[in-house]
């Protein structure tokens, strides 16, 4: 026995009936089935379609609202800001610094938020910053700078 040699037993493999070729293919209805939109040429399932009965998709309610001009900032805390500069030994945070150390994305907005203690004195550049946070970091003699 060799490959070339093999082949399906007798009467396992049928040839497939080619639809819709006239009366060869099954009698008066070319082996389509009786009307319906399947029997139609160009008949093609549609994505999510029930049989006529209502998507659900439709169904179900809406619900609330994106708003495409909402600008998303990523939140760094005084607490935060403490730890990386006590870890880093830093005394000036800055965007590219933070990208640098994978603390944030490159594309991403940075907010300064007031919650936690600050002890060492930091100069910081972020895109927006809580007036909480900024009066608690100019307090300890550092800075905010927005970019």
């Amino acid at each position: 026995m060799e490959l070339h040699n093999l082949k399906p037993a007798v009467g396992s493999v049928r040839s497939s009936k080619r639809v819709a070729r006239g009366q060869g293919s099954g009698g008066s209805t070319a082996g389509r089935g009786h009307k319906g939109d399947k029997s139609r040429s160009g008949h093609k399932d549609k994505r999510n379609f029930e049989g006529g009965q209502m998507p659900m998709q439709m169904r179900l309610p809406k619900r609330g609202f994106k708003n495409v001009n909402r600008v998303e900032y990523v939140p760094l805390n005084l607490a935060r800001l403490q730890a990386i500069s006590e870890k880093f030994k830093v005394t000036t945070i800055d965007l590219d610094w933070l990208v640098a150390n994978g603390i944030v994305g490159k594309n991403d907005r940075v907010k300064i938020l007031a919650n936690g203690e600050l002890d060492a004195a930091l100069t910081i550049s972020a895109h927006a910053c809580s007036s909480a946070a900024k009066q608690a970091i100019e307090e300890k003699g550092g800075s905010v700078n927005l970019v």
